[in-house]
């Protein structure tokens, strides 16, 4: 067997397995250099590696190690001996930073990579994390203060423009009232309504999630035509709109309570009102390595080992609306990213 190119001391004969099992390397170097602000420490200047130590509070050699890591990745860059200074796409992980990368970071590396540490006890058992877990070892999640609030910062926060592939991809035009269940920081709803002057539309979340996004609601153009309204889609969904969307919250329940908030909105949803899902949709078969959709497939996993909620085909799709009351009608692509699954009353 041939010494492995990139590995640590390993002798291998298939570089490219070998590779993906030590693919959670950059990601943990990630959460060290977030969860220790440096880059919050070295700001727009360089500093020096004992510097950055005092202001981290971190061992300085092993410190060091680290900042190196982080330039051989392109975050940090060696401007002089155990001196460093951020690079481009380093810069966001600032927590000051406009679209800061630091809650996305240490949600996915941190918050979340927990969760996936138990992965083999979630296939095994078919439960989450939280279900498998020692009891007597409290996750990453219930050891942070700040993990709601982490959740928030990346959930529909990113800039109204990014959603509006999603706003363009199904006919508003006939629409009067749209609803965004679950829709977080308000992202999607302020896309339809920037590009639909007709619509008026609301925010659907739970108190703490309205409540976050009331801040950005304040300074948006189009937020006026929008009411904030703090609901559990799991107890009930508000009356009074004729559209009701609701994007990447069934993914994450198991098929019974999708059915539920699916059956609440069949309650108040008009006899000529629309559903829309707007999700990954998986193919019936995967026949071949697909990087893609490799991307769908472990989001898949990851509601598995998070929420013990999953992706579906379009028929698991039709098949939870048809439980619910409804009857799907068409899947409009949005890129090959989601789709639409639309749906009307029975």
């Amino acid at each position: 067997m041939a010494q492995s190119n990139g590995g640590i001391g390993n002798v291998t004969s298939n570089e490219a397995l070998l590779q993906m099992a030590m693919s959670y390397a950059r990601s943990r170097v990630l959460c060290a250099a977030a969860r220790l602000g440096v880059a919050d420490a070295l700001g727009e200047e360089g500093r020096s590696a004992d510097q950055l130590a005092a202001a981290c509070q971190a061992d300085p050699d092993a410190l060091y190690r680290l900042l190196r890591a982080l330039a051989s990745i392109g975050v940090t860059e060696e401007t002089a001996p155990k001196t460093f200074r951020l690079t481009p796409l380093g810069m966001p992980l600032r927590r000051d930073a406009t679209q800061s990368a630091w809650p996305g970071v240490v949600f996915w590396a941190d918050l979340l990579a927990d969760s996936w540490s138990l992965l083999t006890d979630c296939v095994r058992t078919g439960m989450p994390a939280a279900q498998v877990r020692d009891p007597n070892v409290p996750s990453r999640w219930a050891q942070d203060p700040d993990a709601s609030a982490i959740f928030r910062a990346v959930m529909g926060t990113a800039p109204a423009e990014d959603y509006a592939p999603i706003a363009r991809a199904w006919d508003f035009s006939r629409a009067h009232v749209v609803a965004d269940l679950g829709g977080g920081g308000g992202a999607l709803i302020l896309a339809v309504l920037q590009l639909h002057p007709h619509l008026r539309g609301m925010l659907v979340d739970l108190e703490a999630s309205v409540e976050a996004a009331r801040q950005r609601f304040a300074r948006e153009k189009h937020a006026s035509r929008c009411a904030l309204v703090a609901a559990d889609l799991m107890q009930s969904v508000p009356a009074g709109a004729d559209v009701y969307m609701i994007k990447h919250v069934l993914h994450g329940r198991r098929d019974a309570d999708a059915i539920t908030i699916l059956k609440n909105c069949r309650a108040v949803i008009p006899a000529s009102g629309t559903m829309l899902i707007i999700e990954f949709i998986l193919p019936p078969l995967v026949s071949r390595a697909d990087p893609h959709l490799e991307s769908h497939l472990m989001s898949d996993l990851n509601m598995l080992a998070v929420t013990g909620g999953k992706e579906r085909t379009e028929q698991e799709w039709r098949t939870l609306l048809e439980a619910a009351g409804f009857l799907l009608t068409r899947v409009h692509p949005v890129g090959t990213d989601v789709g639409i699954v639309e749906a009307g009353p029975a």
